[in-house]
């Protein structure tokens, strides 16, 4: 079945971008595949906890869902910075980007 999501690159940009006129500052910390790379978000509340979602391959519907990567909706940042850490060994071409908001929301589900 051919792809034909934006390449993941282009889509990072495309929303990442206007976060800047809103004053939400973002950082990627880990480049992954450009055309196809998954992404994890690390959303930083800016109160010592933080939530991770990540994106998964539905494989009954093949659609990319946004799904949370750890048991817990909110976790230490220490320990969202070890799973990431994980992860990144796991998948070289996972994208990391970490968003500081306290609203906490993911601008790739709006």
């Amino acid at each position: 079945m051919a792809d034909d999501r934006l390449p993941t690159s282009l889509l990072v940009d495309a929303v990442l971008t206007p976060l800047n006129g809103r004053g939400i500052f973002y950082y990627i910390t880990q480049k992954g595949n450009h055309a196809s790379g998954l992404i994890l978000l690390k959303l930083n509340g800016l109160k010592g906890q933080v939530k991770l979602i990540g994106q998964q391959r539905n494989f009954m519907t093949d659609e990319i869902e946004w799904v949370p990567a750890m048991k817990e909706a909110l976790v230490s940042e220490a320990d969202a910075d070890q799973y990431i850490q994980r992860q990144c060994e796991f998948d070289p071409d996972l994208w990391v980007i970490e968003i500081e908001g306290e609203a906490m929301d993911n601008p790739f589900d709006l």
